[in-house]
């Protein structure tokens, strides 16, 4: 069994497309996974299972338009990439970011459903000199750092699936503190 998280995006958000947490951990349990735990309403869920992530993003996304009759992305990652993640931060050990508080506070964290080519890559390139907000692909995921609030930045999801051409769904970072460490802990 591998510990995993799933990343629903765009539920319960603004009363729409609502699904209860409790809801969500009875279809998991449906499709057999295991130590299922969620956090918070926006669909972040840690559970064990023997498939592989693809699989796993493909029944959980079958599963919840079966019983809700909306689609949702989901991405997956292991206890494994999410450590890593949280370690990785370009802009948390950034020597001009001084006041950490400040940098937690404004950062956050695309999944991104698979890694980007670099062609798409150079597409997102056009909004630098648009934003003072930054951001930083590395791999399956960008790095975020908001001058301002994130939801006036130009770096949304929609943004990026557009230029990127692969789903994906962001999280503040205080957020994926939490879930690292949910996903370490041995409950």
């Amino acid at each position: 069994m591998q510990k995993y998280i799933s990343i629903l995006r765009g539920i319960n958000v603004g009363g729409k497309r609502k699904i209860l947490m409790s809801d969500l951990k009875e279809l998991y349990q449906s499709l057999g996974f295991e130590d299922i735990q969620t956090y918070i309403q926006s669909g972040n869920v840690i559970f064990n299972s023997s498939l592989d992530k693809n699989e796993i993003s493909i029944q959980i996304e079958k599963a919840v338009f079966e019983k809700y009759g909306f689609e949702v992305p989901v991405i997956i990652r292991t206890k494994e990439e999410l450590q890593n993640i949280q370690s990785s931060n370009p802009f948390i050990e950034s020597k001009e970011n001084r006041n950490k508080e400040k940098i937690i506070n404004n950062l956050h964290l695309t999944f991104l459903e698979e890694v980007p080519t670099t062609q798409n890559i150079e597409k997102t390139k056009e909004i630098e000199a648009k934003t003072d907000d930054k951001f930083e692909i590395v791999e399956n995921n960008i790095f975020i750092f908001c001058e301002g609030k994130y939801h006036t930045s130009k770096l949304t999801n929609n943004f990026f699936e557009k230029k990127l051409k692969t789903k994906a769904t962001t999280r503040n970072w205080k957020t994926i503190e939490k879930l690292t460490e949910l996903m370490i802990s041995d409950k």
